[in-house]
């Protein structure tokens, strides 16, 4: 097996390879389909079932071992996933997510039905179901959730020779092994031992790990929210960190490729909240299941939108003396909402990458103004521009340019502030500059131009 790993080749994923392999999976040729998965890499086997029907992923699923199983079914997205954990027996999960990490096992059955779940535990290793149960305890968002329990540590009194003979023994289960723990006879986290220094000191085998050990080492609580975990991993350039509990006794690790996941999981949770939509909704939803998540966004845009028609129709009368007016409206609507969008998304982003804080709320506000205010005074003088040559009067250029320019202002104003009043109440920013707060701007750029347009009314006719 190792023989064949090492010559898997890097695919693509095409209709023609999808084709044949339903047409072997159909024929029942498990035989061959074993071969050919024998030669591809988990994470595009996962990629194929994703695009295989639920049924034929099932069954090409159920053709590969224990140890491709766990790699594969950590790839595969929810619908597939979900309809696979369905179907296959409690013996057959827990011999699948015995070959896991401690941290994906514990994934893998906190999705199960809560009966499912006790029976696969009941079924696993002793040791391995004791981590799993530990794990479970922790909230899913926070350090212990996400932590896994194959680490490496050492006393502060053991040698170099004793410390490399631990990570002998404790290596095999370790996928990335960067750094060694040092702690007291309490278990209590004293320091960080890199491999490269061990390995420099083999000549001094007596040396003994407080001797050798850095004691500025960084660590968070098993209740530090995971987004904590990953801005303190990205500040300080950390390959893994220590968890530790009240007592800073160690208990377990976070290692990049974890807090990796993490950030992929909360900017796509983000972007999705952003466009309207849910982070579910990328995970191979069916039709029906993605239009029902949309459809909430969809219905609150629609409602304040109507706003807009109430607007227009306030000003009916100025617009049926200056028909010229409603050519405008959808470029003032659409660049004032589109700036205040832009001005939420990087809130957000600044929020969640620490790049702002509540407590420096104004200079950040400042800074969106200055920027709005370019882009308002260099949209404004074009727009309205265009719009005196057009009509022939210059009023009726500086209605239009100066209604673009407060409109964007506005814009970037709620934009910037709106997201930072969410997270001091509580709630996720992100969810605050889905399509109704563009749906809000447009309404406002609207009002502020057809205000505008009916007080200078006089001087356009």
């Amino acid at each position: 097996m190792p023989e064949r790993k090492q010559n898997r080749a890097v695919i693509e994923i095409d209709v023609q390879l999808l084709s044949d392999i339903s047409d072997l999976i159909g024929s029942k040729s498990d035989t061959l389909l074993k071969n050919i998965l024998a030669d591809i890499y988990p994470a595009d086997i996962a990629l194929i079932i994703d695009n295989l029907t639920q049924e034929e992923g099932l069954a090409l699923f159920q053709l590969l071992d224990d140890e491709n199983s766990a790699e594969v079914l950590l790839e595969l997205g929810d619908y597939h996933k979900d309809f696979i954990l369905e179907h296959l027996s409690t013996s057959e999960i827990s011999e699948i997510v015995g070959e896991m990490d401690s941290d994906d096992a514990t994934d893998i059955i906190g999705e199960l039905e809560d009966d499912k779940a006790e029976d696969v535990l009941e079924k696993m290793e002793s040791e391995d179901s004791s981590e799993v149960k530990e794990l479970l305890a922790y909230h899913e968002n926070s350090a212990g959730g996400i932590m896994q329990k194959e680490f490496v540590i050492v006393k502060s009194t053991d040698s170099i020779n004793r410390a490399v003979e631990i990570i002998r023994e404790e290596a095999p289960d370790n996928e990335h092994l960067y750094h060694v723990w040092v702690a007291d006879d309490d278990g209590r986290l004293k320091g960080i031992v890199s491999l490269k220094k061990i390995i420099v000191a083999l000549d001094t085998p007596a040396m003994i790990m407080a001797d050798l050990m850095n004691t500025e080492v960084i660590s968070v609580q098993t209740d530090t929210d995971q987004e904590e975990v990953a801005s303190i991993m990205r500040k300080y350039d950390l390959v893994s960190v220590p968890v530790v509990d009240e007592k800073d006794r160690i208990v377990g690790k976070i290692s990049f490729d974890d807090i990796a996941e993490i950030m992929e999981e909360e900017f796509s949770e983000d972007v999705a909240k952003i466009v309207g939509s849910d982070a579910e909704e990328l995970a191979s939803k069916s039709p029906y299941q993605v239009a029902w998540l949309r459809l909430p966004w969809v219905l609150i845009t629609l409602g304040i939108q109507f706003f807009a028609g109430i607007v227009i129709n306030y000003y009916d009368e100025t617009l049926a003396k200056v028909l010229l007016l409603t050519s405008f409206m959808p470029i003032i609507s659409a660049i004032s909402g589109n700036t205040g969008l832009q001005a939420s998304a990087m809130t957000v982003r600044a929020l969640a990458t620490g790049g702002i804080t509540l407590n420096r709320w104004a200079a950040p506000i400042r800074r969106s103004l200055m920027i709005s205010l370019i882009l308002g005074l260099i949209c404004g003088a074009i727009i309205g521009t265009i719009g005196a040559f057009w009509y022939g009067k210059l009023i009726f250029g500086l209605v239009v340019g100066l209604s673009m320019c407060i409109s964007i202002n506005i814009s970037a104003f709620v934009g910037t502030t709106t997201p930072l009043l969410s997270k001091k109440m509580g709630f996720d920013p992100a969810i605050t500059v889905g399509p109704f707060e563009t749906a809000f701007q447009d309404v406002v750029g609207i009002t502020i131009f057809l205000s505008l347009s009916t007080f200078a009314l006089r001087w356009l006719l």
